[in-house]
């Protein structure tokens, strides 16, 4: 029977959607492998379903002299941990979860802009600090989001999703930067550079995707930019921005806050952005709900299934 392993801990029903087709081992461990545990797996099982952090580079490919594991099935879209490249030469399909994300990943972007833009955890943390002494008119006062221009560095899926919902939800005005011209189905201007976005915007969100590309597409020239009362939105990954650009843009007031749910070198946090009072921070929860993860996990048993059946792959990357 086809030996699959799990790389984390999945939800029940992705588990038993797998354990109902192939040998499944899951693995018991929430972090990331180990380069060790990455051959291994390689050389012991024929298919991996691996997540982010588990960083199949050139490396751990060329440690492992004979391979018996003939695809990755990414969990997850972002598939930037997995040098595609390296898996190919070596004989490997690679597949990612592209769709299952969007939604989810969009209402994270809304979120981080609103409790950035109306700082609510700053408000949050002062209640749960015991020192709100109640409403006064100009406590907390924040940016009102109707009527604002958000611009959007990435229109891909989820960004056109976070488009569409500060555009139809919110009023908001849109702009966006990006390879190529896209068809719409709303009214959005297209930038020819992210600094000249990011000068014209009051919410700038990051929705591309990670990798060599896109490394610290984020500097401190296109914070430079950005106007003193702009918030700045990371949903995409984090070594997107230059955190030491950020931390710095932060504390000088160059612009009013920011809002990540990923970071350079995640999961370390530096304490500078911990410190900081115009910046919400968390814990990469993009895609965190369970219909999402059992989603995303269902799609890669189905990249495995119709691997081993020997039909076309549905999410090839």
């Amino acid at each position: 029977m086809t030996k699959v392993l799990l790389t984390r801990p999945l939800p029940d029903r992705v588990r038993q959607a797998a354990q109902e087709r192939f040998e499944v081992t899951e693995r018991s461990s929430v972090l990331p492998m180990t380069q060790a545990e990455m051959i291994a797996a390689l050389q012991e099982y024929d298919a991996v379903l691996p997540t982010l952090g588990d960083c199949f580079d050139a490396e751990v490919f060329a440690a492992c002299p004979k391979i018996r594991c003939r695809i990755l099935a990414n969990f997850g879209v972002g598939f930037n941990h997995i040098d595609v490249a390296a898996a190919t030469a070596a004989g490997l399909a690679v597949t990612n979860t592209p769709g299952a994300v969007t939604d989810a990943t969009a209402d994270t972007a809304i979120t981080l802009m609103l409790m950035s833009a109306r700082r609510a955890s700053e408000g949050e943390r002062l209640v749960r600090a015991g020192q709100w002494a109640g409403w006064h008119p100009t406590q907390l006062l924040g940016m009102h989001l109707g009527g604002k221009t958000v611009g959007i560095a990435g229109m891909g899926r989820i960004g056109q999703a976070i488009a569409r919902r500060c555009h139809f939800g919110f009023g908001m005005k849109v702009a966006y930067f990006s390879r190529s011209p896209k068809e719409l189905d709303f009214a959005a201007e297209r930038f020819g550079s992210l600094p000249d976005l990011a000068g014209a915007v009051d919410v700038l969100m990051l929705a591309v995707p990670g990798g060599a590309d896109t490394q610290h597409l984020v500097d401190a020239d296109v914070l430079a930019a950005m106007r003193p009362s702009a918030y700045l939105v990371n949903i995409a990954r984090g070594n997107v921005i230059d955190e030491a650009a950020l931390i710095a843009a932060l504390r000088t007031g160059q612009i009013a806050g920011a809002g990540l749910d990923v970071y350079e070198f995640e999961p370390k946090v530096p304490q500078a952005l911990m410190e900081l009072e115009n910046v919400v921070l968390l814990p990469h929860i993009g895609t965190a709900a369970l219909e999402v993860r059992e989603e995303m996990g269902l799609m890669s048993i189905e990249n495995l299934r119709a691997f081993f059946a020997g039909d076309p792959l549905p999410n090839p990357v």
